[in-house]
């Protein structure tokens, strides 16, 4: 099919200079995605699943809605009905997978190794879906990748990641954004990304090394009042057992609290590292998350949703989304009219639905 070109006309506010960030916005509120999110639940529910689709397509045009950059939002035109075909066939697989895993091991084996030469096709087709239907100033989006290179990167790599005992991670890591990214297109014109595997190494060292310091400094802090708590003298047994009980609670509690904040830290290493190397030809993005900020929205999040008993889910939602996106910027060089729309066939959104059931992160 040839690709139709559609020029744009250029308005006078348009931003030229090129040394002029301009800062992505997000006008989402807690309580309009509540109403949103309460209306998808309950429905869902009555409808045993089949309104999922629909909640995908009312949440994903709410979120993309409220995103915007140089005055203007983004746009999602996913087809529910579409979705819902492609969730369709992946419980059809779930339940032959299951049922061939209850005949015999070998059958649910071989099925599984299906499922697995399956996936990198899924994927590829699901990140197809979700780009062709994203616009932006009425230009869609667009997602090239060979097949050969869905399968090096979404199915050998992750294999060889694996039995390296993770050591290749970042080097896995690095290679399916640069893949994401690079074949990742708005128009006619292609995304670029800079960052090195080297890059991505030394952000996994240094939440390592992070992580490495948060165990000695706890270690030694609440470990060594542990210790004495008890090896206390022997003459008030009953207290000294109550005292290392809590210390105990304690010391292991500070662990799983510093390995929560983990995340926030690696999360907001890994959304600056990444967008800070990544073009849209000349025009540039950027990205400055602070890993603190991140931290407290995180912790702050979790209290909220275990206090309302999950109530304060969608708060919580809109909460990291505005921060994550509100830290993004784009440089433009020249303007931003000066892409080309360029037609695509539509594909097929069987990968979109499976991927959504089985919970994978495509996000870009």
């Amino acid at each position: 099919m040839t690709d139709a070109a559609v020029f744009h006309d250029i308005p006078e506010n348009n931003p030229q200079a090129s040394d002029t960030p301009i800062r992505f916005s997000f006008s989402g509120t807690g309580s309009e995605y509540f109403r949103i999110w309460i209306v998808n639940l309950l429905f869902s529910i009555l409808t045993l699943g089949i309104y999922s689709a629909w909640a995908k397509v009312r949440r994903t045009r709410y979120f993309y809605g409220s995103s915007s950059v140089a005055g203007t939002s983004f746009e999602y035109h996913g087809n529910p009905i579409a979705i819902l075909k492609g969730r369709i066939m992946a419980v059809v697989l779930i339940v032959i997978y299951n049922i061939a895993l209850e005949m015999s091991n070998l059958v649910g084996l071989l099925m599984v190794l299906a499922v697995m030469a399956a996936t990198p096709w899924l994927i590829w087709k699901s990140l197809q879906f979700k780009l062709y239907n994203t616009s932006y100033r009425g230009i869609r989006f667009g997602f090239r990748g060979a097949l050969k290179q869905i399968y090096w990167v979404y199915l050998a790599l992750p294999i060889l990641t694996a039995l390296s005992l993770f050591i290749l991670g970042p080097f896995t890591h690095q290679r399916i954004k640069k893949f994401q990214h690079q074949e990742s297109r708005f128009g006619t014109s292609h995304f670029s990304f800079s960052a090195t595997v080297g890059s991505f190494y030394k952000a996994y060292l240094l939440v390592f090394v992070i992580w490495l310091a948060g165990i000695i400094a706890i270690s030694v802090t609440l470990g060594g009042t542990l210790f004495a708590i008890i090896t206390a003298d022997a003459m008030d047994r009953e207290g000294a057992a109550a005292a290392g009980a809590a210390g105990v609670f304690l010391f292991f509690g500070a662990l799983y609290i510093w390995m929560f904040l983990l995340f926030p830290i690696f999360a907001t290493l890994i959304q600056n590292l990444i967008w800070n190397n990544t073009q849209l030809e000349k025009h540039r993005f950027l990205s400055d998350m602070k890993w603190t900020r991140m931290a407290f929205i995180t912790v702050t999040n979790i209290i909220g949703i275990i206090c309302t008993l999950g109530l304060f889910l969608p708060f919580a939602q809109i909460r990291a989304m505005k921060y994550r996106i509100e830290c993004m910027s784009l440089l433009p060089d020249g303007s931003l009219e000066n892409f080309i729309a360029a037609s695509q066939q539509q594909v097929s959104a069987t990968g979109e639905g499976v991927a959504d059931l089985l919970d994978f992160d495509l996000s870009l």
